[in-house]
């Protein structure tokens, strides 16, 4: 029996054996239990270190799927990434020189090998972005088809799809070259995936999309309206000029945008009043849009904020951070696009809010982490 009492007392000790819903870490899955084991552990300020990662690096289609991934930890993912970023600037670089005929006609040949071998990269990492999308935490394997057909919807997909379909449509179709080089130039936007800036524009339209939406609305409106007007007084006076209401709209837009390139303007009286008129008011309208697009982009960064606060918080709520809840936490902050300075900073204001303190452990003397109730 003392026997069975001294074993049991190791395994509570040793930890792994506790019950999960205690919340309690095992020491040995700990990065420190001083604040600046954590903070360091959280935001590193060594780029060059490497945890663990969430991933089952025991298959091929999760080692693809760990080297494609956005921003990943290990050498290989980021080289992966650079090599990619590089590819898609020097393809949008060749697609600009080539459009120079006399680059063309010295070069046709090294841009077109360019073009294949770029063509086939791209390919084959779309298709392994499909065949690896099953991959993700949020898709279950369950349904793969099915998991694979909704990864090829979304936008990313789309755009990976756009940046290789020109090249294979000439074996389909006759298409012209100038239209050729405009969609191959839609392989700049591949580089969306890897700017977390871009992402939080695309979300900010996504989520202010009813304000805009309103905003041209007004802006079709008073385009409507102005030409109309222009085209009642000026079309007498100017009737090569104002010759219709369409031919009108086009003083009408550059008059709203503010540009005014001085081709057609009003020479009567009348309609240089309502000329000035419609200027004033299109100084407003113009500042419409960059309003709403500045305070969703602040609103969308204090999220984006506030959300990866709440994660250090459920990381620290136990009192220690494991190596997986700072791997999880580091993978975190890229997604969010936080820079690592800011991130430091919000990672020592929480661990200076009073919630948790460093003391000294009376039996060994070592330092350890404790949670204070609020």
């Amino acid at each position: 029996m003392k026997r069975n009492n001294e074993l049991t007392s190791k395994e509570r000790r040793k930890g792994p054996r506790r019950n999960k819903k205690s919340r309690v870490p095992s020491p040995d899955n700990s990065v420190g239990r001083r604040n600046s084991d954590i903070l360091n552990a959280a935001v590193p300020t060594d780029t060059s270190h490497t945890g663990k990662t969430a991933k089952d690096d025991n298959t091929l289609r999760s080692k693809l799927y760990n080297l494609l991934a956005v921003g990943g930890n290990d050498k290989a993912s980021k080289y992966c990434d650079i090599v990619i970023i590089t590819l898609i600037a020097l393809n949008v670089f060749a697609v600009i020189l080539g459009s120079v005929k006399s680059i063309d006609l010295k070069y046709s040949y090294e841009l077109r090998v360019f073009e294949f071998i770029s063509v086939m990269i791209f390919s084959i990492e779309y298709l392994l972005r499909v065949w690896t999308s099953i991959e993700a935490s949020e898709i279950t394997q369950h349904h793969s088809i099915k998991s694979r057909l909704r990864y090829m919807l979304t936008p990313m997909a789309i755009i990976d799809l756009l940046a290789v379909a020109p090249f294979y449509l000439t074996f389909f179709f006759s298409v012209d070259l100038r239209f050729m080089r405009v969609l191959r130039l839609l392989r700049i936007f591949k580089l969306t995936r890897y700017s977390p800036a871009m992402s939080v524009v695309l979300t900010v339209l996504k989520k202010e999309s009813q304000a805009f939406g309103a905003t041209l609305f007004v802006f079709i409106l008073l385009m409507i309206f102005s030409a109309s007007i222009i085209y009642l007084f000026e079309h007498e006076a100017q009737p090569e000029v104002f010759t219709d209401i369409p031919q009108a709209m086009w003083w009408a837009v550059i008059t709203l945008t503010t540009i005014g390139y001085g081709d057609a303007y009003p020479i009567t009286d009348m309609g240089r009043l309502v000329g000035a008129c419609i200027s004033i008011l299109s100084i407003g309208l113009v500042a419409l849009p960059a309003g709403i697009l500045a305070s969703g982009f602040s609103e969308q960064l204090h999220i984006r904020r506030q959300k990866y606060q709440d994660r250090v918080h459920d990381a620290l709520e136990d009192g220690v951070l494991t190596y997986d809840e700072a791997e999880n936490l580091k993978a975190m902050q890229k997604e969010l696009g936080i820079s690592g300075e800011e991130a430091r900073s919000l990672v020592k204001n929480i661990l200076s809010n009073s919630h948790f303190n460093v003391s000294d452990c009376p039996h060994c003397g070592k330092s350890i982490q404790t949670k204070h109730k609020t």
